[in-house]
């Protein structure tokens, strides 16, 4: 039997920068953050902006599509991270729009 290697995404993590937004948005509902659960899913919010994730970590990388609200607006996109000196670095795209760099830290 093959033991599984821990996935080093899992938990929350707090976004403490992001390219395009500043930290009063990030923070404007809820501290932001995404959030990697058990089996691939996962969540975040930043600002307006939340969605459900489905990830994949692909040796030191996680990548992920996710589905959710900017404001009212439906909205969906994709996103990757890595982890570099016990931070979670990585960029969010929104499908045909905006897309940051982000900085998050363990919860």
């Amino acid at each position: 039997m093959t033991k599984r290697k821990a996935n080093p995404f899992l938990g929350r993590w707090r976004i403490v920068w992001m390219e395009m937004w500043d930290q009063d948005f990030i923070d404007m509902e809820v501290p932001g953050h995404f959030t990697f659960e058990k089996d691939g899913q996962g969540n975040f919010q930043f600002g307006l902006v939340q969605g459900d994730m489905d990830y994949r970590v692909d040796g030191s990388r996680v990548e992920f599509s996710w589905i959710g609200n900017d404001e009212m607006d439906e909205a969906s996109g994709r996103g990757c991270a890595r982890i570099e000196h016990g931070e979670l670095i990585g960029r969010i795209f929104f499908h045909r729009g905006d897309d940051s760099e982000f900085r998050a830290i363990k919860a």
